[in-house]
């Protein structure tokens, strides 16, 4: 089987990461509860110590609008009453697929929910930094049917600068703990392509990554390039740049990821060109069990919204 050759630019280095921070022993919230959930946080938040304290063995936190209390007899009382409680997430719904559904919020215009969502998610990050200003960012929330109650509940997020000059399409990302290993965090990553792909930005996350962040994405972009090797043809030459331009992923994040893959082969003098073989990538897909289907459908984006938020600007 031939070949398919890369360009140069894959001598170029890859973006360094930073190194995460093991979570502290002193958090402040000891335990989270969110609807019917037990969670141990992995990290401390910016919880306001005249409002929980400066510790908490139990924060409640409402699972529809992510308000929260240290006392349950308010919390119970806030619960019965919340307005998100038999509503869909704020913000517009721009992606439904099956049992899930995608909202775009803008932080400016519900900043409560925003700033309440920012210190539940600094419990599972180490460096998420903006929790009061949210005017600046959009979040885009993922959430799905409860089977128990039948209400919506959103189970992770990720969010973006409205205004990024380095072309950021996401700043932070996270899926709650109880639905993590579901494939959700591919679809979060997924949708951020896509919507730039559709804006006709060449984009990538806020680096440097965290080392979790970076083995996320990693696998993610891996994927990407796995499937379009396989459907590439055999004997054509293609450049980092003409990857880049198909899947919208940045050309250092693609050459950092076939240096992980380990699919590179360098020929020539002093190896001057770069080679893959597909049946080396397709080796590397079966051991990874890499799906070749990619994790979002581009079918289930909500055109009308997606076409009012591109009006508006």
């Amino acid at each position: 089987m031939s070949p398919l050759i890369l360009d140069d630019a894959l001598h170029n280095g890859c973006p360094a990461s930073q190194k995460p921070s093991n979570p502290t022993m002193e958090n402040n919230v000891q335990n989270v509860v969110l609807g019917d959930l037990l969670i141990q946080p992995w990290y401390t938040s910016f919880y306001p110590e005249e409002l929980v304290g400066r510790q908490v063995d139990r924060l409640f936190v409402c699972q529809w609008c992510f308000k929260y209390s240290k006392e349950l007899m308010p919390f119970l009382g806030h619960v019965k009453s919340c307005s998100h409680k038999d509503a869909a997430p704020p913000g517009a719904l721009i992606y439904a697929k099956d049992d899930y559904t995608i909202h775009e919020v803008d932080g400016e215009e519900h900043k409560l929910y925003s700033q309440n969502l920012s210190l539940f998610a600094k419990l599972f990050l180490d460096t998420k930094s903006v929790f009061y200003d949210t005017s600046t960012f959009l979040y885009y929330l993922l959430s799905t049917t409860d089977p128990t109650s039948g209400t919506r509940q959103v189970v992770g997020f990720f969010s973006k600068e409205k205004m990024s000059w380095d072309n950021n399409n996401l700043a932070c990302i996270l899926v709650f703990p109880p639905w993590q290993r579901q494939g959700l965090g591919r679809l979060l990553m997924g949708v951020s392509y896509e919507l730039s792909r559709r804006e006709g930005r060449l984009g990538g996350p806020e680096k440097p990554l965290s080392e979790l962040g970076r083995r996320g994405y990693l696998s993610f972009w891996s994927g990407i390039v796995a499937r379009y090797f396989i459907a590439h043809p055999a004997k054509k030459s293609v450049t980092v740049r003409e990857i880049s331009d198909a899947t919208c992923v940045l050309p250092e994040d693609i050459i950092a990821t076939l240096k992980e893959m380990d699919v590179l082969e360098h020929r020539g003098k002093g190896g001057g060109h770069a080679v893959i073989n597909k049946a080396r990538v397709k080796a590397w897909a079966a051991m990874h069990k890499a799906s070749l289907v990619p994790p979002v459908d581009v079918d289930a984006f909500v055109e009308e919204a997606y076409e009012d938020g591109v009006e508006d600007e």
